[in-house]
């Protein structure tokens, strides 16, 4: 399989190569930040909008779910956080004039960036089957369509229902009572492809699939570790928290293959200090290691903490279980095996433990650099060993903190937006609407495009998210998703997944975060969970970009009244008319909602229960926490080979693209590099600057699988020997759809094994 590039990026041509930068924001992000939004948005609007992000009675960023603080700045947002506004709130428009003018061919030939610049979506359009442009059409027909193909599936379960981390805890709510209405729980999302591993991993040890740390905790912790993570470009409010942390004496330590402008140091726009002074120095130890390296890493940690006894021996005793079968594993462990496993020296671990042993509370974060692995659920376990040896959960300063990435991913789950949902939640859900719901587990992403390719599905749809270029092999994806009867997607903007169409496809327009939202005559706000379980309200403010946008939670009720009818009583008019009643339906329906309507009008939100935090309560199958064992892996790499990870750039949240730049790691006006470490370019023959080709190798049930990912620039760089990185989607299909994680399923984007090949000589991106 090879995979060239969209038309306009082919060869990169005013790709630039400079020197990475050695922290975090800065004057120079205030500047970029403040030239996208006025370019989208004019200076006026760009002011009025701004203001407004993550404040009390303003929205929610549409971008990241890192908390907001107790005390806010005039301007709580960071740059990328400001990106995603202006392209929500830009002026441009995509009108019936621009399909009339682009054909889906020639959509499909355009990178994912240059379709988000075009702006917003204005109108429903239709693909018809047979025809080449979308053309317009009207509400009702496009809801009728749908209906009519919903109750011509066979089988419920032949629909794929797919939803993103930004869709509103309303929306998610009437979503899934909609699709369980419908008979299936095919809710498919993307934490299936981001955060499922923490959640498979922290649901089996502490009883809880979310972090158990505040806002508060992660500023007055003694020691915060940041494994896998790049908050830097991927959560930039958090870089905030680190200065505070430091400001209170902690001390942090940062365990990533990269080295990250953003891990070394933080120059904060909003103080003298971060603008005149040079800023903070954040990390007090940069541990560089080798990819898939971390589970040998913290089990290392716990074999050093176990044979020096510092343990918290009366918090093992009363609140864990399984310990000393862990601790007989950990102390068998080979110290060879795990310098091998980790890249690291033996003086490496003993520093690191030192300075472990030294805190008396202790947080860890992760994201996407932990969850992507095939033992991503044993290492996200072996970090829960390394917290309970020192009893570091459930008490301040301490515990476990996923950072989830996109705003409302953690909150989507929360309300139902499961393929596997809880039994207790299928009760909730049959005694307050009567209907029994479907129990047999649906399909996650990785099994929805199987059946897609495999004539099992005849209709998609997706309310937000690019489904297409978020997903693992590419190429697969593709034919998966054109094998589809009818494609539909609750969209503001175009994206790539519009160009990779069923036989028929639909657009629907949709409200953004940042607009006034008068569904039902009234004006309505929406909820959101953040990333450490904090629960508060969004308001919009802006005119809607047109008349014709409809809000998720409207268009998601109206499509479930004409498709179910009066089935099952469901009052879907009163939900469409006052979200009111979708949040009292949720405070009936999920544990911890209690008295949600009047909780919510509290400026600061409120938070979810969270029984490992707040008293130390673990509902796991022992009543307790538990310590397990994980068994060493070490990914095997043949000669000639390197390990992958995938990786975004500064210019980019998720798949969308917002510029063509990485200014953290010295790119200029391009994508298509890789990332590697000057030896192992040198070992492989290759000059600083080459264009060489992607090759991922993986032995699946048929033998030995190969896929090509085309011209792609050699960037010498600061990273750990046999290990190279490289933007998605880009490197998207190079990770074999049946590469994921053991329990959670989540494709294996950051270990994908390749090969370094010469381009043939074509342009690059073409062949």
């Amino acid at each position: 399989m090879a995979k060239k590039a969209p038309a306009e990026d082919a060869g990169d041509a005013l790709l630039a190569i400079g020197h990475p930068k050695t922290y975090g924001a800065g004057v120079p992000g205030v500047v970029r930040a403040l030239a996208m939004s006025t370019a989208q948005m004019g200076v006026a609007r760009t002011v009025l909008t701004l203001a407004r992000v993550n404040q009390r009675e303003g929205f929610d960023c549409p971008g990241c779910a890192w908390p907001d603080p107790s005390h806010r700045h005039l301007a709580e947002f960071c740059e990328n956080g400001a990106k995603a506004v202006a392209e929500e709130a830009t002026l441009r428009r995509v009108t019936r004039d621009f399909f009339a003018e682009h054909s889906v061919a020639d959509l499909a030939t355009r990178s994912d960036h240059w379709l988000g610049q075009r702006g917003r979506l204005t109108e429903p359009m239709l693909l018809r089957e047979g025809g080449t442009h979308y053309e317009p059409i009207a509400w009702d027909a496009a809801f009728d369509l749908i209906a009519e193909s919903l109750q011509a599936l066979d089988d419920p379960d032949e629909a794929i229902f797919y939803t993103s981390g930004r869709t509103s805890n309303e929306a998610a709510f009437a979503y899934q009572l909609f699709v369980r209405a419908f008979g299936t729980n095919n809710l498919p999302d993307c934490s299936n492809m981001c955060h499922e591993s923490s959640g498979a991993a922290l649901g089996h040890t502490l009883g809880i699939g979310k972090g158990t740390v505040t806002l508060t905790d992660v500023e007055n912790s003694d020691l915060v570790i940041i494994a896998g993570q790049n908050p830097g470009t991927n959560h930039p409010r958090m870089l905030s928290s680190l200065e505070k942390v430091k400001a209170n004496g902690g001390r942090i330590i940062a365990v990533n293959p990269l080295i990250e402008a953003g891990l070394k140091g933080f120059r904060n726009p909003q103080t003298v200090k971060g603008v005149l002074l040079g800023g903070v120095e954040l990390t007090d130890d940069y541990v560089q290691i080798r990819l898939n390296g971390d589970l040998a890493f913290f089990a290392g940690l716990n074999k050093l903490l176990i044979d020096a006894d510092a343990l918290d021996h009366p918090f093992i005793a009363e609140h864990t279980s399984g310990y000393d079968e862990a601790r007989a594993h950990l102390e068998g462990l080979d110290w060879a095996d795990l310098e091998r496993a980790s890249g690291l020296t033996r003086a490496d671990f003993e520093r690191v433990a030192e300075q472990v042993r030294a805190a008396s509370s202790i947080v860890v974060c992760w994201a996407m650099g932990l969850t992507q692995h095939k033992n991503s659920v044993p290492t996200i376990r072996e970090i829960v060993n390394f917290l309970l040896l020192r009893g570091n959960v459930g008490r301040p300063g301490a515990g476990a903190c996923p950072v989830r990435g996109h705003s409302n991913v953690q909150g989507d789950r929360t309300v139902g937006i499961n393929e596997r949902p809880p039994q207790a939640f299928l009760d909730s859900l049959q005694a307050r609407f009567g209907f029994e719901p479907p129990r047999e587990h649906g399909a996650d992403v990785v099994e929805a495009i199987r059946r897609m390719r495999d004539g099992r599905c005849g209709v998609f749809l997706a309310v937000g998210g690019n489904f297409v270029r978020a997903t693992p092999d590419t190429e697969v994806t593709e034919r998966a998703m054109r094998n589809v009867g009818l494609t539909v997607h609750v969209s503001t903007k175009l994206n790539g997944s519009h160009a990779v169409t069923g036989r028929r496809a639909l657009i629907l327009p949709t409200l953004g975060r940042t607009e006034r939202d008068q569904t039902g005559g009234r004006e309505q706000f929406v909820t959101v969970e953040d990333s450490m379980g904090m629960v508060h309200a969004s308001r919009g403010r802006l005119d809607p970009a047109s008349g014709e946008l409809r809000s998720e939670v409207d268009i998601v009720c109206t499509l479930a009244e004409r498709t179910l009818g009066e089935a099952h009583g469901i009052d879907w008019a009163a939900m469409r008319g006052d979200y009111a009643a979708i949040r009292s339906h949720i405070e009936a329906v999920v544990p911890g909602f209690d008295d949600f309507e009047r909780k919510v009008t509290d400026p600061q939100g409120f938070a979810l229960p969270n029984g490992p935090r707040d008293s130390r309560t673990f509902n796991t199958r022992t009543g307790k926490a538990r310590f397990t064992v994980n068994e060493l892996e070490i990914v095997e790499v043949p000669d000639g080979h390197l390990l992958l990870q995938t990786i975004r750039s500064h210019d980019q949240f998720n798949t969308t693209i917002y510029g063509m730049d990485d200014v953290y790691r010295g790119i200029t006006a391009g994508r298509r590099v890789v990332f590697i470490h000057p030896d192992d370019r040198a070992r492989a023959g290759f000059a600083d600057g080459d264009i060489v080709d992607l090759v991922s190798t993986w032995t699946g049930p048929d033998g030995v699988e190969e896929r090509r990912a085309i011209g792609f620039r050699l960037v010498d760089y600061q990273t750990a020997r046999g290990c190279v990185a490289s933007y998605f989607p880009e490197t998207n299909l190079l990770v074999p759809l049946d590469s994921v994680a053991d329990e959670s399923g989540t494709p294996t984007s950051k270990s994908v094994v390749v090969r370094l090949e010469p381009t043939d000589g074509s342009p690059v991106g073409v062949r």
